[in-house]
């Protein structure tokens, strides 16, 4: 039997801990000026920026807008979605002013700064094109703006204040969705001793477990010479699990196994977290000090059989993310993610896949402790371009260290699971295509052997002819349903990834009628409908990639597109104005889920009822008109009432694939009132009941918070959804009033958003219509603690007050 077999588990986190004389990491947040243009002689220490605006990093100068139509229109033949003729593109980027040129500037003294020590200047990520300066003379530059970096300012470091530039390029017709602008992730400088432990040199996998034991091998890189390394491993509560000394090293290398007793397992139900503590000695004299989080996990790939983890056949119940925030822009935030993986947690999600660029720290992290399995992508785009200024312009020269910066600043995560060395690109046609896939899947190996390598692949044909798919460890399709069976049959794994599924396309709480399934469908006011039948002509709605998923066990999991909606690429509407964000997510930009999160919460969440109605029961001007109702829910029948008077009982069958997943009265005629439907459990017994009633007029303003406590930090976030009701409480939701927030006390405002793809309406103003009768406002804490508290009002509406508290 075709095999291929994985066995890894986590490592190292990506923030250091600080040690008094060993090693400090310090990051730099704070205190940055900032300005866009190009200037000569920004990165001279004596330049005057007195008059540059002050920031904070993770920083994204472009989400400040205004949107544009006319921001990198491009004149383009989008060759993904078949088109032929080029057409002119007006919202693909976001329609936000992210191209040109800005410089960053920040002054910094270092703690504990010795001339003999060692410094590292990190980047987690700058978009894009960056140069570096370090008073005044140039550090380095890199290119692609999704990868991390960094450089041995050894020499350019001084006591005292230090002066740090860096110069920030976006060209026009980079990008084929909204890349974002500026230092959008953390930005560290590391000091350590000369004898330490080389950035990202930590390497844990676990070659051995069974329930008793686990050997787990930590190979740790290290700039010494006769020294010694003692390794000890702690549980999640901080007890001593087992020591390591060696002095043994193998080139620059030391090589450890130390066993771990009745192991416990990292899963996506039980995300247990080991620590590593590794601490580096010349003779008696402790020079560095390493803390590293990992887990021990078993995964397997085999053919026919599929994806295992810990021994037991698991599926990817995936979805794709983009890097931007919604209206926070792409500038990372450690709870605006945490929030976005609750959301999907509660749908039943088990997994992501970064689309198409490398990973947050932050994501991983928390990936790690929440539990999701992660696929780790690279590029999209190798040596064919897909616009005009697109990563092919760095591939020859840079894609083998962006590989090596992201396996080896990753590998540790036992979150992540596979890679992926490209999206849809081009090259997957022709010889050079299959040679460059081979070079790019053996670095990938050479720096971690523990681990497959995938490719998003949607010229399958193509493929299948050239050697290209086969040649892949998992074998990834971008839709192309039709062509799973074929795949399968000619690829020699044994197994299929559904690497990017659906791109079904919907606007929350906005319903088109006649009620039927198409594609490419258009309507006047730039939406789409959220019965959840409508996709684009490459792709498909989710009931066909369910199917696959349930029926055929090589069919090892699918990352639909996309878990969220996000900036640019506003198919299928990418040719009209204003529409400047997409509508695939299954929750929209604000991160309120649509309806089409209850149908895949009703087949992944095992454990946690669902029972949801759609569409809303306000349709004034409708009444006696067929008004199709929907109930997508884990029960396998329902029966619909309207105003008491029953409309019948479906039940799911697989006479189609949308009624095999989902309860639908196509005859409903509306009337105003009240819509319930009742759930039977397998033996016919009603077990749950859900109603919508038809609303009055929008009277009060309620306030809704996803957290009451904030930590004091100036970074962490409040999501608190803004949302209307009648006078006798029923939420209104075709409500479209105008609101206005105003925040005091130990709290500032910090954005808002409504999910419509056609708003104009910039995030960071306080103020904004609702949309579908909802929104939501972004809360964020400053650095001092205390009672924050939120006002929302409205012109004729009962206004709304929340609060918060902040604390250390």
């Amino acid at each position: 039997m075709h095999q291929i077999r994985f066995l890894f588990f986590i490592i190292l986190t990506c923030t250091q801990v600080s040690f008094s004389q060993l090693r400090t990491v310090k990051e730099l947040d704070i205190n940055w000026k900032f300005q866009k243009g190009d200037f000569e002689n920004a990165f001279q220490v004596d330049f005057n920026d007195s008059k540059w605006e002050n920031i904070s990093v993770p920083h994204d100068w472009a989400i400040y807008g205004p949107f544009d139509k006319d921001i990198d229109k491009q004149d383009v033949a989008i060759v993904q979605n078949g088109e032929k003729v080029a057409t002119e593109k007006t919202g693909r980027t976001g329609a936000l002013p992210h191209t040109g040129s800005a410089w960053y500037r920040n002054k910094f003294t270092l703690p504990n700064y010795e001339n003999r020590k060692k410094v590292i200047l990190l980047f987690e990520g700058a978009m894009s094109e960056p140069q570096i300066y370090l008073n005044g003379k140039k550090v380095g530059a890199w290119a692609y703006g999704y990868s991390y970096f960094y450089f041995d300012v050894s020499e350019f470091i001084k006591e005292g204040e230090n002066t740090l530039a860096v110069k920030l390029t976006n060209k026009e017709f980079a990008s084929r969705w909204y890349p974002g602008a500026g230092l959008y992730r953390k930005v560290s400088v590391i000091v350590k001793n000369k004898e330490s432990i080389n950035q990202w040199g930590t390497f844990i996998t676990t070659p051995f477990i069974n329930k008793d034991e686990a050997k787990v091998n930590i190979k740790t890189k290290a700039s010494i010479k006769n020294g010694s390394l003692i390794t000890t491993i702690f549980d999640a509560d901080g007890n001593q699990i087992s020591t390591d000394k060696t002095s043994i090293e193998f080139g620059n290398e030391f090589d450890q196994n130390i066993k771990v007793q009745n192991p416990r397992l990292w899963s996506p139900e039980t995300p247990y977290l080991y620590k590593a503590v590794s601490q580096l000695f010349v003779g008696n004299d402790l020079k560095d000090e390493v803390s590293t989080r990992f887990g021990i996990r078993d995964i397997k790939y085999e053919a026919n059989k599929g994806f295992s983890l810990n021994g037991e056949v698991t599926k990817f119940k995936g979805v794709c993310l983009h890097h931007d925030l919604g209206p926070l822009g792409t500038a990372i935030n450690k709870a605006a993610l945490r929030r976005q993986l609750t959301i999907l947690k509660d749908m039943g999600c088990n997994a992501i896949r970064s689309s198409h660029n490398m990973p947050s720290f932050e994501q991983l992290e928390l990936c790690d402790e929440m539990g999701f399995m992660f696929l780790a992508e690279s590029f999209d785009e190798w040596a064919k371009p897909k616009v005009k200024n697109g990563y092919h312009r760095f591939f020859n020269d840079y894609a083998e260290k962006d590989i090596v910066n992201l396996v080896q600043a990753t590998r540790n995560h036992p979150s992540i699971v596979m890679w992926s060395s490209g999206n849809e690109v081009p090259d997957q046609r022709g010889e050079a295509g299959v040679k460059r896939a081979k070079w790019l899947q053996d670095i990938f190996h050479r720096e971690d052997p523990t681990r497959p390598v995938t490719v998003g692949m949607d010229q399958v044909k193509a493929t299948m002819e050239s050697g290209f798919g086969a040649l892949l460890d998992v074998p990834g399709l971008n839709y192309r349903v039709h062509l799973y069976e074929e795949a399968y049959k000619k690829f020699p794994q044994g197994f299929i990834l559904g690497s990017e599924t659906a791109s079904t396309v919907s606007s929350r709480g906005v319903y088109k009628f006649p009620v039927v399934q198409e594609k490419n469908k258009q309507y006047e006011d730039f939406q789409s409908s959220s019965y959840d039948l409508e996709a684009c002509s490459w792709s498909n709605v989710p009931d066909e990639d369910f199917v696959l998923q349930d029926d055929k066990p090589w069919v090892i999991g699918e990352f639909v597109w996309t878990g969220f909606d996000y900036l640019g690429e506003p198919t299928p509407y990418d040719e009209s104005w204003p529409s400047r964000s997409s509508y695939f997510g299954i929750s929209d930009l604000a991160g309120l889920p649509k309806d089409r999160f209850y149908l895949y919460r009703s087949r992944w969440n095992k454990t946690d009822e669902t029972l949801h109605i759609l569409p809303h029961w306000n349709w004034e001007g409708r009444e006696g008109e067929i008004t199709p109702v929907f109930v997508y829910t884990n029960y396998d029948s329902a029966e619909l009432f309207v105003n008491g008077k029953s409309m019948g009982i479906q039940k799911k069958n697989a006479s189609t694939p949308q009624n095999r997943y989902r309860l639908m009265w196509m005859d409903v005629k509306y009337e105003p009132g009240n819509l319930k439907v009742v759930a039977f459990n397998a033996e016919g017994i009603p077990v749950a009941e859900k109603e919508l009633k038809t609303a009055g007029k929008p009277y009060k303003i309620i306030l809704d918070p996803d957290r009451k406590t904030l930590h004091a930090d100036g970074k962490d976030l409040s999501y608190v959804t803004v949302s209307v009701v009648d006078k006798n409480g029923i939420p209104c939701p075709k409500a479209t009033n105008q609101l206005k927030f105003k925040v005091t006390g130990h709290g500032k405002y910090r954005a808002a958003c409504n999910g419509d793809a056609t708003s104009l309406e910039m995030f960071h103003l306080p103020t904004m219509k609702l949309f579908s009768g909802k929104l939501v406002v972004l809360v964020q804490s400053t650095n001092e603690s205390g009672t924050i508290e939120l006002f929302v009002t409205g012109h004729g509406l009962k206004s709304g007050n929340l609060k918060l508290n902040s604390t250390d």
